[in-house]
């Protein structure tokens, strides 16, 4: 069975899918991946479930070989690079795409775009262990993916069992996936009622700029500071969380919580991202600048499904990138009617460029 050799790990390489989705009551965050987008378009480019693990590349990127067969893997739209033989000649692999690392073969990638988050999917998924009905990593409790934490170099991390047998075409989209520009859109609350309603204007009124403090877990901004209604604190009676709720804690500057963010908090949630912009958090930078817009659930449940359409005709677009070379014999074979002729003889070709007398 194939399998991949990581023969330089990255700063923050590690496997993920949708993440843990039945454990929150036993204190498990919701995990996965940070880009669902990402996920579901690398794996539509290698025939693969929506929801097949991937890896997910932060900072600098892996260099990674096929041994013991092909392996075919698919690079998200921030991430490119080349495929590199043992002779060391090497062909360009392109953002959104879809292609065959042969026998012995290594990819090497450039950094994630800007230093962000980028994904790799691996057609057939990964033969690693289930846990909690998920693959992804949970670095904070060790566990999950491969072996609960990050890639290391001299790994091997073999194929799923759907892993195609044979090479296949390079794949790309004929329409591109574009990321959304524009407000960050978010509901209100749950605590909305926490703050003074003058200071909720502002909160979407005023630009923040995204700190270093962030991680999968979540991000610190700065920017306008919350203050607190008459009679209201920071601390709350601890309730749940999810990924896109924005805490304020008692300095009033945001935290917009991520991935990986613990699963009950104590500080009252201003608002929460919604599921179709979180992809676009983990496409930011700290020293980046975002913006907040209101909308309701109603319009956030069309938004969602406006964007799953969107996603489904970008993927109706996947075709064949044709990059291998022509072949010389099919073309003589069979594209010339007449097989090779000399204008330069009269009994080739009538009206020669040869006058004769």
């Amino acid at each position: 069975m194939s399998q991949i050799e990581v023969i330089t790990a990255g700063a923050r390489t590690m496997v993920q899918d949708s993440g843990f989705s039945n454990a929150r009551e036993q204190g498990v965050p919701a995990g996965g991946v940070l880009d669902r987008a990402a996920l579901r378009f690398v794996n539509a480019l290698l025939g693969n479930p929506p929801e097949t693990e991937a890896l997910e590349v932060a900072l600098v990127s892996p260099a990674l070989r096929a041994v013991e067969g092909p392996v075919r893997l698919a690079l998200s739209g921030t991430l490119q690079g080349v495929v590199r033989a043992p002779d060391g000649a090497e062909r360009p692999v392109a953002p959104w795409s879809a292609t065959t690392i042969a026998t012995d073969h290594t990819l090497i990638l450039s950094a994630p775009e800007r230093g962000g988050i980028g994904l790799i999917g691996v057609g057939g998924g990964l033969d690693l262990p289930l846990v909690l009905g998920s693959r992804s990593t949970c670095l904070k409790a060790g566990f999950g993916g491969n072996k609960g934490r990050c890639l290391q170099k001299g790994d091997i991390l073999p194929l799923g069992g759907d892993a195609p047998a044979q090479p296949g075409q390079d794949m790309g989209f004929a329409t591109v996936p574009v990321s959304r520009t524009g407000p960050i859109r978010v509901v209100k609350g749950p605590q909305e009622e926490w703050f003074d309603p003058a200071d909720y204007a502002r909160f979407l009124e005023a630009p923040y700029r995204i700190t270093p403090k962030y991680d999968r877990m979540g991000m610190r901004l700065d920017g306008v500071r919350m203050m607190f209604s008459a009679g209201k604190t920071a601390d709350i009676i601890s309730d749940g969380v999810a990924p896109g709720a924005i805490q304020v804690p008692a300095n009033g500057l945001p935290i917009i919580l991520l991935a990986d963010a613990q699963t009950t908090g104590g500080y009252p949630k201003i608002a929460t991202v919604i599921s179709t912009d979180l992809p676009r958090l983990s496409n930011l930078m700290p020293g980046d600048a975002l913006q907040f817009q209101a909308v309701s659930v109603a319009e956030a449940e069309a938004i969602a499904r406006a964007e799953h359409a969107a996603q489904a005709a970008v993927i109706d677009t996947i075709a064949s990138l044709r990059t291998a070379s022509p072949d010389g014999a099919a073309l003589h074979g069979k594209n010339l009617i007449g097989g090779a002729v000399d204008m330069g003889k009269p009994d080739h070709f009538p009206g020669h460029l040869f006058k004769t007398e």
